[in-house]
């Protein structure tokens, strides 16, 4: 089979719209047999009349998450290894279903521990799917019968790495599907917003529901994220079912495969005209 290319225009650096462009284009086709490449280049002077000066090509690699492994436990950034290469981090209330998440997306048991007592993810704790790529299990929020002292030590690990951990690609909040987009979550929205972060969405336990109801649930979410005007994507998510999670693959595999600062250096490189 041949590779496939997509030509992809864009204006100076705006690169951070490759994500969307290239999610949308998968969907559509129903695309993900890793021999999809994608073309990029830059438009010189921003004029729409004129063509590439030079073009380069990313191939979109698909990433065996079933080899993805523990590396660490830490209670704070100051704990983790150097911030180097890229980290995608699962981040929702203590009840959402990220321990179960994880596991289900790698396809093993205990990667992560679960437990009926929500609040149990008291470190951040980061595992390794290849050298310098990582996922990152954040400490729960928002659970009412944690110790207010230690939900706030939770409180503040979470938002030192949100906001001073540079390898930080992308943001999965995990939320209940039948309890959506409580205050914390947007709070967590909004905050990736901000810093031009993409987030994925996933709605959690999609299985509690009928399949009208989910439906209904997914397009009420969808509307609701609207006035973020961010890079938001929203699924459903069922680990029972194994629902969503070939969406939420695809998503990592973008995330990890388009590193944003060296595609700028790319074209840093290049004259202007």
């Amino acid at each position: 089979m041949q590779k496939e290319e997509i030509a992809l225009l864009f204006y100076g650096k705006c690169l951070t719209r490759i994500s969307w462009l290239l999610q949308q284009y998968l969907l559509a086709t129903g695309k993900n047999d890793n021999k999809l490449t994608l073309s990029y280049g830059r438009q010189y002077n921003c004029q729409p009349n004129l063509l590439f000066a030079e073009t380069n090509v990313l191939t979109l690699k698909n990433f065996n998450y079933h080899k993805t492994h523990f590396v660490t436990s830490a209670p704070d950034i100051t704990h983790l290894p150097a911030d180097f290469g890229i980290e995608i981090a699962f981040a929702g209330r203590s009840n959402a279903g990220k321990s179960s998440a994880l596991n289900t997306l790698t396809n093993q048991k205990n990667l992560a521990r679960t437990s009926k007592t929500p609040g149990r993810t008291q470190l951040i704790n980061l595992f390794r799917v290849e050298e310098n790529l990582h996922l990152v299990d954040l400490p729960g929020y928002g659970y009412a019968e944690v110790p207010e002292e230690m939900k706030r030590k939770w409180q503040r690990a979470l938002g030192e790495y949100l906001q001073k951990r540079e390898c930080l690609r992308g943001l999965v909040v995990l939320m209940d599907i039948r309890h959506p987009l409580k205050d914390l979550d947007q709070q967590m929205i909004q905050w990736a917003v901000d810093v031009n972060l993409p987030v994925m969405i996933l709605l959690t336990k999609a299985d509690k529901l009928a399949s009208g109801a989910r439906k209904a649930q997914l397009n009420m979410v969808r509307e609701a994220i609207l006035p973020f005007q961010g890079d938001i994507q929203v699924e459903m998510f069922s680990s029972l079912k194994k629902l969503g999670v070939d969406k939420l693959r695809l998503k990592l595999d973008e995330w990890f495969n388009l590193d944003y600062e060296q595609s700028d250096e790319v074209f840093d490189d290049q004259p202007a005209e």
